[in-house]
C-alpha cells in the first residue's frame, strides 16, 4: 500500500512556564534580615497536544530544569535535565530523561539519556528501495540508558568515552510479515551493549537555539558480547554543524551528518532516515540500512524577539555500504515557525512541517531546534 500523505486534522500547543521563585532572572536573591538566599533552579514547562507521522495524535508534558549554580564558565552553559513523558492514540508511550551536568566549572560534562518506550511502529524493510506495499506493522519495548562522560581541553575541545545499553523486546509482529520471517537481525529482539570513543569541537553559542558557531563530532564505538550484547558490530557517526549569523539575529544553519555500521547489525541500531531531526517529511524509519548519510540546511527569520519563522532543505539516503551513496538519493523541505518560551533563555518550542519528494508530508512539534 502505498505511503500516504499525512494531513494535519489539528495541531494544538499550549505553552506554560512554571516558575519557582527566580524564574525570570538567573539569580535572583530574597533579602531578609539575616541573610541573602540565592536561588538555584529554574523550571521551563511545556504541555503539548501535537500530531506526528510516526505517533498520530499526542499529548504529555514536556520540562526543562536549570541548575542556575553548576555552569560551564568557557560558554555560560548552564547543568540542566530535560524530561518528558507522552501518550499516543496509537497506543505509544514515551518516557525520556536527559541530563546534561557540568562539573568543576565545565571542565567534565555528564550527557546522559534515559528513555523507556512501547512503541507500536511500522516496518518497510531494509535498504534504500523498500516499496511502499511492504509496509507492515510492529510493537517494541525498549529500555534506553547513554552516558557519556567528556573532559574539556579549554576552551573548545571534548573528548570521553559513552556507555550505551538498549533492550528491545518484541511484543508482536505481523503474521507473515518480514518480522515473523526472523530473518533479519533484531526481529526477535536484541540487546545492544558497547562502548563508544567521542570527540568534538564545541564553539556553539548555545545548543538549544544555536545563532553562531560549529560543533565537529565524531563517535567511534562498538556493541560486543563481552558487554552482554546479542549482537556484535561497530558503529561509525560524524556530525558537522555550522551556523552563520545574519542581519538582527537571523541564522543560516548547516549540517552534514554521516553513519556507517560492520558487523551483525540488528535493525534497531541500523541508520533510520527521516524524523522530526534528519529528512523532516519522511516517516523515521521509512529507509533504513547500515549506512546513511544526510545533508541539510535551514534559514532562520526572527520577525520578533520571541518568534522566528524557518524554511529548510535536505538531501539523504541509506546503503548497505557507503560506495553505495548516490543512487536514489531522497529530498525534503518545509518550513515551520518557533517561540521562544523566556526571553531571558534560549529554549525554543518548535513547528515543522516537513515534505518528501513524492509529496508526502509529516507534521513535527518538539522542543528545541532539530539541529
Amino acid at each position: 500500500m502505498k505511503h500516504q500523505k499525512r494531513h494535519i486534522v489539528s495541531v494544538l500547543f499550549i505553552l506554560l512556564t512554571l516558575g519557582l521563585s527566580g524564574q525570570q532572572k538567573e539569580a535572583k536573591k530574597i533579602e531578609t534580615d539575616t541573610i541573602s538566599i540565592r536561588k538555584k533552579i529554574q523550571l521551563i514547562g511545556v504541555p503539548l497536544v501535537f500530531y506526528t507521522p510516526e505517533t498520530d495524535f499526542g499529548f504529555g508534558l514536556g520540562a526543562q530544569v536549570f541548575f542556575l549554580n553548576q555552569t560551564n564558565v568557557y560558554n555560560s552553559r548552564l547543568s540542566n535535565v530535560f524530561i518528558s513523558g507522552i501518550y499516543t492514540t496509537k497506543n505509544q508511550l514515551m518516557l525520556e530523561a536527559r541530563p546534561q551536568i557540568y562539573f568543576n566549572a565545565g571542565n567534565l560534562f555528564l550527557d546522559g539519556y534515559l528513555k523507556y518506550r512501547v512503541f507500536p511502529n511500522s516496518f518497510w524493510g531494509i535498504g534504500n528501495y523498500a516499496k511502499d506495499d511492504a509496509l507492515e506493522e510492529y510493537n517494541m519495548k525498549s529500555y534506553e540508558i547513554t552516558a557519556a562522560l567528556l573532559k574539556r581541553l579549554p576552551p573548545t575541545l571534548n573528548f570521553g568515552l559513552e556507555y550505551k545499553y538498549e533492550n528491545h523486546t518484541m511484543l508482536e509482529v505481523a503474521e507473515g510479515g518480514l518480522l515473523a520471517a526472523g530473518d533479519i537481525a533484531g526481529s526477535e529482539g536484541a540487546i545492544i551493549s558497547g562502548l563508544s570513543l567521542m570527540f568534538n569541537l564545541d564553539t556553539r553559542d548555545n545548543v538549544n537555539s544555536t545563532i553562531k558557531g560549529a560543533l565537529i563530532q565524531m563517535k567511534s564505538g562498538f556493541s560486543s558480547r563481552v558487554f552482554g550484547s546479542t549482537y556484535s558490530f561497530n558503529k561509525y557517526t560524524l556530525d558537522i554543524r555550522k551556523y552563520f549569523k545574519h542581519l538582527a539575529n537571523n541564522t543560516m544553519a548547516l549540517q552534514f551528518y554521516g553513519e556507517s555500521t560492520y558487523g551483525n547489525v540488528p535493525f534497531q541500531s541500523m541508520a533510520w532516515l527521516g524524523g522530526g531531526e534528519k529528512m523532516r517529511g519522511y516517516f523515521k524509519g521509512r529507509y533504513m540500512d547500515k549506512s546513511m548519510y544526510v545533508l541539510q540546511g535551514e534559514y532562520r527569520a526572527r520577525f520578533h524577539p520571541r518568534w522566528t519563522a524557518a524554511g529548510f532543505g535536505s538531501i539523504g539516503e541509506v546503503a548497505d555500504f557507503p560506495l553505495s551513496f548516490f543512487e536514489n538519493p531522497k529530498i525534503s523541505f518545509g518550513g515551520g515557525i518557533r517561540f521562544k518560551i523566556l526571553k531571558s533563555n534560549p529554549t525554543v518550542v518548535r513547528f515543522d512541517i516537513g515534505f518528501d519528494k513524492n509529496g508526502n508530508n509529516g507534521i513535527y512539534f518538539g522542543v528545541n531546534e532539530a539541529f
